[in-house]
């Protein structure tokens, strides 16, 4: 079935919101933008200073509480100046669920609300009418009913996310800010291979909304290390993604519409010059795009697999990096990106003590210099690769150095380089990337094999969203006796959420599928012990882990439809680690059989 999907720009000005006569046909507003999916979820990127309007047009139209998503890609000011004005949030019953890139330093939450306390604004955060709820994001993927949603960090001076979106076949990719990581002269000059991977975010898109500040000619001169991109790379990175439409966005606030009207001429002439069809243009203040949207998603695009998105991590915040660095002025400011950041640090400038503590105390980051003689950052990352601790072979290593020595570098095993000159907030910003990628431990389940046949007997059952029954209540009264837990649970996979047909009458009814232990039993088909989660590099850092109800042992049992396709388990949970016997997993075993029993009963019925 085809239907449509809907972007609209309601802020397309970078850096400072310019209203005025010479930007009236582009607009002034800072950076937001509206998906509407075809099954009408309500996805905001950014909450810039067109958030205002934005808000107002919604509560218009609306005939009813408002539902939606805000995406917000970093808390500098232009990407969300405009939240303490988005009038939606102050309408009680309605639901927003925010969505941002977590820092070491504080949560999202924290950050809008800081803009919100009364130094700065007469209203703050808790005055807010509508049902709030925030979610801290990591590089990784979700889903928000109909979207499917994949986070990527972009490369910023502060630690920043991109979005892209796809509804069936159709893809959206949201990138700003972002600049090159290497912008080399001329124009065989090869890409290298951080930015071809910004392609790949990018590849097969419908529609790319990309910041383009900037000209060569101006980031060439002094903008370097401002975190915004040239129109001329962003061109080369959507024909190397084969994006059909491209959006030029986060115009710069000096920017006059005649200005922005040449820098789109020049783009479109450019393309037609190296025969390329993909369409440009500059983005405008209520501008709207209509995209048809049909058919399964197209796998062009490599996703994360079972990649943790959400980050409610407190091992991260205890992070501990190694800085191998012996020169004085790289040290003073890698030294104070660390302090920012609130990650503690171990300053080396020897090699021998440099591999002797990373031995000791493997770190979550290594930063090493690279000059022979005085540290020799190949030679560490090579004997640390070779070492037979399993660690070493996912520690990120980052050499810092004047210039990158590309394949030297690739076969020591070093994951990133940082170039000197770089400002203090790029490197805290990388250095909060770099954690978070290789920090958090919880991993989503994958979907087994047979999802679809799987769901369709789900669904065939009629049962999920019933009331609680005694038949099933029964049952877990019984095992939750038998196991000593507190908590015993029927527990259904649904497509985005896992649902419980038995629990306790005053607990909720469902769970994010992300955050659930029940879908890797389902996945795997078999019993699921977990003695302590703590210990288990796929749920120690889940939510339901590190947050409340603080889950420590988990034991789920399978339970199957008449088909064989598993529909959900028949779990155990308590708050404190615990063994359980194997002599009880049959009897377990038993019980999630006359769970089976009930649920196919009612097939049978039907």
């Amino acid at each position: 079935m085809n239907s449509e999907a809907k972007v609209r720009f309601w802020g397309t000005r970078g850096s400072l919101a310019k209203p005025g006569r010479k930007t009236l046909r582009y607009g002034g507003n800072t950076s937001c933008v509206q998906v509407t999916s075809p099954g009408g979820a309500l996805v905001i990127i950014d909450c810039g200073t067109g958030a205002h309007e934005l808000g107002q047009t919604l509560l218009a139209e609306a005939k009813g509480p408002l539902r939606g998503t805000i995406l917000i890609s970093h808390t500098h000011w232009d990407h969300i100046q405009g939240f303490p004005f988005f009038a939606p949030l102050f309408v009680p019953g309605g639901h927003w669920d925010i969505y941002g890139p977590h820092g070491l330093g504080g949560s999202l939450r924290d950050a809008l609300a800081g803009q919100m306390e009364h130094t700065y604004f007469p209203v703050n955060l808790e005055q807010m009418g509508a049902s709030i709820r925030f979610h801290d994001l990591l590089e990784g993927e979700f889903e928000i009913d109909d979207i499917r949603i994949t986070t990527r960090y972009l490369n910023h001076p502060a630690l920043t996310l991109g979005y892209r979106l796809e509804m069936g076949a159709t893809r959206v990719v949201y990138a700003c800010d972002h600049e090159p990581y290497a912008r080399p002269a001329g124009p065989q000059s090869p890409v290298h291979e951080l930015d071809l991977r910004h392609s790949e975010f990018l590849a097969g898109a419908d529609l790319v909304i990309h910041d383009a500040q900037f000209t060569d000619r101006e980031y060439a001169a002094s903008r370097k290390g401002w975190g915004h991109s040239p129109v001329e790379y962003v061109l080369e990175m959507a024909q190397l993604a084969g994006v059909k439409r491209l959006a030029l966005s986060h115009h710069d606030p000096g920017r006059t519409d005649d200005e922005l009207d040449g820098l789109q001429a020049a783009a479109r002439l450019a393309l037609r010059q190296q025969g390329s069809g993909m369409e440009v243009f500059s983005a405008a203040d209520g501008q709207e795009l209509a995209l048809a949207v049909s058919g399964p998603a197209k796998a062009d695009f490599a996703h994360a697999e079972a990649t943790a998105i959400f980050a409610a991590a407190p091992a991260i915040k205890d992070s501990v990096i190694i800085l191998g660095v012996a020169d004085a002025k790289w040290s003073l400011v890698l030294a104070e990106a660390a302090r920012s950041a609130g990650v503690r640090t171990i300053h080396l400038a020897e090699g021998a003590a440099i591999l002797r503590q990373a031995e000791t105390e493997p770190p979550a980051l290594l930063l090493l210099e690279d000059l022979p003689g005085r540290i020799d950052g190949l030679e560490i990352c090579r004997t640390l690769r070779a070492n037979s601790d399993q660690r070493f072979q996912t520690l990120p290593i980052v050499v810092v150095a004047a210039r990158e020595r590309v394949s030297e570098g690739r076969a020591a095993g070093v994951t990133r380089w940082l170039i000197f000159p770089f400002t203090t907030q790029y490197a805290e910003a990388q250095i909060e990337a770099w954690i978070m990628r290789s920090a958090c431990r919880w991993v989503p389940a994958t979907r087994p094999e047979d999802e679809d046949t799987r769901l369709a007997a789900l669904r065939e059952l009629a049962i999920l969203d019933t009331p609680l029954e005694e038949r099933f209540d029964r049952i877990t009264r019984v095992a939750a006796a038998f196991a000593g837990v507190p908590l015993a649970l029927v527990s259904l996979v649904d497509e985005h959420r896992q649902w419980f047909k038995s629990c306790p009458a005053t607990g909720p009814r469902e769970t994010s599928r992300e955050l659930s232990f029940c879908a890797h039993a389902v996945a795997n088909r078999e019993p699921l012990i977990v003695p302590d989660t703590f210990l288990d590099e796929r749920f120690a850092d889940n939510p339901l882990v590190a947050g409340e109800p603080r889950i420590r042992f988990y034991a789920g049992f399978p339970v199957f439809h008449a088909n064989g396709s598993c529909l959900g388990t028949l779990c155990l949970v308590d708050m404190r680690p615990r063994q359980f016997p194997e002599s009880s997993l049959q009897r377990m075993a038993d019980l999630a059989r006359l769970v089976e029993q009930e649920l196919n009963a009612d097939a049978r019925r039907g």
